[in-house]
C-alpha cells in the first residue's frame, strides 16, 4: 500500500489554485507561501489529508494584509489611546485612499512645477482657527511643543509653573522633552499654587517664552491657583500654550477644556495641540499663532524631521472640511438616543440596559462625565468578546461587562450583536 503522504501536493500547485493565487495578490507571495509551507508540513506528518490542503490554506489566510485588527470600542472612552485614539471619519478614510496613490502633493499641475506641500490642508486649518496668523502641522503633539522649544528657546530659558511639569503618558515627561532640545527650565510657584508675581520675578533677559501647559490627564483640586493665559500675556515675553487635546473652538460639554481660538484671543503667541484627540483627525501636531513665529518654526531644520506625510495631510484636510468626525458625533450624541439603541440591542440578546458614565479619554477633559448607556452582560464574556473574530472591547464594572455605546458607530450595532451571539451560542 502506497504512503498517502506521497500524494502531498507541491507548493507551486497549491499556489496556482485560484483562491490561493487571489490571496497572493492581496497579501503578498512570501506571506502566503509561508502559510502553504506550514500546511504542507502538517500534511506530510499525517495530520492532514492531501485533498484538504488547499481548503486548509484558504481557511487559514488572514483577513487583512496587516496585523492590526478592527475593534468595536464599547469601553465608554471616546478617545481611547490603546485603541488608536480618534477613529477617522468616512471622508478622511476616503481621502487616505486617494492619497495612497500618486498625487499632486508637491506638484502644481497647471504650471508643471513644484508646488507648495499641504497647501489645502493648511488653508483648511487656518480657516478653522481664524485667530491664528499662520498654522503648521507636524507629526504629533509632543513634536509641536519640541519644535517650539528648539526653535525659540534652545540655550535659553522657558518659564513654567511647577504644577504644569506633567507626564504625558508612557513615561514621557514635558520637562525632559523640553530639555532634550536644549532649553533650560525656570520653574515657578509650587505644585498646587502659582501667582502672576512668581512669573514676573522669573522673567528676565534670558527668557525665551513663558509656557502654559494644560494638565489634560489629571486634575488638582482644593487649595489651588493658576494664572490664565490672559494673565501671562502682559509679562513682555511670548506666551506659548500647549492645550493638549486639539479642541479648536469651545464645546458646551467641555467647559473647562481649553480651545485654540479662545487661547489665542487671550494673548498666546503660539498654541500647540494634538490633531488625533478632540479634533478627531489623524495623529499630528498643530502649531497655531503669530505669523512670523510660526514661519520661523516652519523653516527650522528640525521641522523637516517632524514633517507629516501625504496620508496625514489628506486625512486632516478631510477632517477639517468634511462631515463631523466620530469623536465630534460621540460628544454631541444625546443620552436618550444612546438609551434607545441600547434597548434595541439588548432586546436581541436578552440582556440588561443600564445608564452609564463615559469619559473623553486620550488625555483630555479629566473628570468630565459624559452621560451614556450600555448593555450589561456577564463579566466572563469580556475575554471571549475581546478575542473573537470581530473583537469587541467593553469594560467590567461591579461584576458585569458593560458595552457602552457612546463611541460605537450605530452601523456597528449589528456587529456587536453578532459578536455576543457568537460567544454565547
Amino acid at each position: 500500500m502506497s504512503d498517502v503522504r506521497r500524494l502531498t501536493p507541491r507548493t507551486d500547485a497549491v499556489l496556482a489554485d485560484p483562491d490561493v493565487a487571489a490571496a497572493v495578490e492581496r497579501l503578498g507571495r512570501d506571506r502566503v507561501k509561508a502559510l502553504v509551507a506550514d500546511v504542507l508540513d502538517t500534511c506530510r506528518s499525517g495530520g492532514l489529508r492531501p485533498e484538504e490542503v488547499v481548503a486548509t490554506v484558504v481557511a487559514s489566510l488572514p483577513g487583512s494584509p496587516v496585523s492590526l485588527r478592527r475593534v468595536v470600542n464599547a469601553t465608554g472612552v471616546v478617545v481611547h489611546t490603546n485603541l488608536g485614539r480618534a477613529p477617522l471619519s468616512s471622508a478622511a478614510v476616503e481621502a487616505v485612499t486617494v492619497a495612497a496613490g500618486a498625487t499632486d502633493v508637491e506638484l502644481d499641475l497647471v504650471a508643471g512645477t513644484r508646488g507648495p506641500r499641504g497647501e489645502a490642508t493648511l488653508a483648511a486649518l487656518a480657516a478653522a482657527v481664524p485667530d491664528a496668523g499662520r498654522v503648521h502641522v507636524v507629526n504629533n503633539g509632543a513634536a509641536a511643543l519640541a519644535l517650539a522649544a528648539c526653535g525659540l528657546a534652545a540655550g535659553r530659558e522657558i518659564v513654567i509653573a511647577r504644577g504644569e511639569l506633567v507626564e504625558i503618558g508612557d513615561g514621557f515627561r514635558i520637562p525632559e522633552l523640553l530639555e532634550s532640545v536644549g532649553a533650560r527650565l525656570r520653574e515657578v510657584g509650587t505644585t498646587n499654587r502659582v501667582r502672576v508675581e512668581d512669573y514676573e520675578r522669573a522673567v528676565g533677559p534670558d527668557t525665551a517664552f513663558v509656557l502654559k501647559v494644560h494638565p489634560s490627564n489629571f486634575r488638582v483640586e482644593g487649595f489651588t491657583s493658576t494664572v490664565p493665559v490672559a494673565g501671562l500675556a502682559g509679562l513682555g515675553v511670548p506666551v506659548v500654550a500647549d492645550i493638549g487635546s486639539g479642541l479648536l473652538r469651545p464645546h458646551p460639554r467641555l467647559p473647562e477644556e481649553p480651545d485654540a481660538a479662545t487661547t489665542l484671543r487671550a494673548g498666546a503667541c503660539l498654541v500647540t495641540a494634538s490633531g488625533d484627540k478632540l479634533l478627531g483627525g489623524p495623529q499630528c501636531g498643530l502649531l497655531l499663532g503669530d505669523a512670523a513665529l510660526v514661519l520661523r518654526l516652519r523653516r527650522h531644520p528640525l521641522a523637516r524631521a517632524m514633517r507629516v506625510d501625504k496620508l496625514t495631510l489628506a486625512a486632516l484636510e478631510a477632517t477639517l472640511t468634511g462631515p463631523p468626525p466620530p469623536v465630534a458625533r460621540a460628544l454631541d450624541t444625546r443620552p436618550e438616543d444612546l438609551l434607545a439603541r441600547a434597548r434595541r440591542i439588548a432586546s436581541q440578546l436578552d440582556a440588561e440596559v443600564v445608564t452609564s458614565q463615559a469619559a473623553v479619554g486620550g488625555g483630555g477633559a479629566p473628570g468630565v462625565v459624559l452621560p451614556s448607556a450600555a448593555v450589561a452582560l456577564p463579566a466572563e464574556l469580556a475575554a471571549p468578546l475581546r478575542t473573537g473574530a470581530a473583537p469587541v472591547v467593553g469594560h467590567v464594572n461591579e461584576g458585569r461587562l458593560l458595552l457602552d455605546l457612546i463611541a460605537v458607530d450605530p452601523a456597528d450595532d449589528a456587529v456587536l450583536v453578532d459578536a455576543v451571539r457568537a460567544c454565547t451560542s
